[in-house]
């Protein structure tokens, strides 16, 4: 291995912890984690009847940040019981998307997704896109 083609590896690296660092991946993958520990978040998903919890977003690649501040939003404002750690993953979430942090996430500040999932489906979604970067 030449010295080029190790500092191009080494500045890959910095290049990915800080991506890492300006999308908040840590601090989300702790608030998720600890929503899906929280039972009380996994009530059913059901596309026609009206309930408090109906069906979130499961973002297509590229629209992941709208579509996680979209649905975060919506689990705030329609969860009995204010949840602190909801709202600090909403205003994480939009405070990425206002200042065009994370851009691999956000390359339009438009929700786009094909499929919806119940509480837990969607939290799961957040976990597997954040722990994909710590990797």
């Amino acid at each position: 291995m030449n010295a080029s083609m190790l500092s191009y590896i080494l500045f890959s690296c910095l290049l990915l912890s800080v991506q890492a660092e300006y999308c908040s991946v840590q601090e989300i993958i702790r608030y998720t984690m600890r929503l899906l520990g929280d039972s009380s978040v996994s009530c059913p998903c059901r596309q026609t009847a009206v309930s408090s919890c109906s069906c979130l977003p499961i973002p297509e690649p590229g629209h992941e940040l709208a579509c996680f501040a979209e649905g975060t939003k919506h689990l705030m404002e329609n969860n009995q019981s204010s949840n602190a750690v909801i709202t600090r993953l909403y205003l994480t979430f939009q405070s990425l998307l206002d200042r065009n942090l994370c851009q691999s996430l956000a390359r339009e500040n438009q929700c786009q997704y094909e499929t919806k999932g119940n509480v837990k489906e969607f939290l799961n979604k957040i976990l597997r896109t954040y722990q994909a970067f710590s990797k």
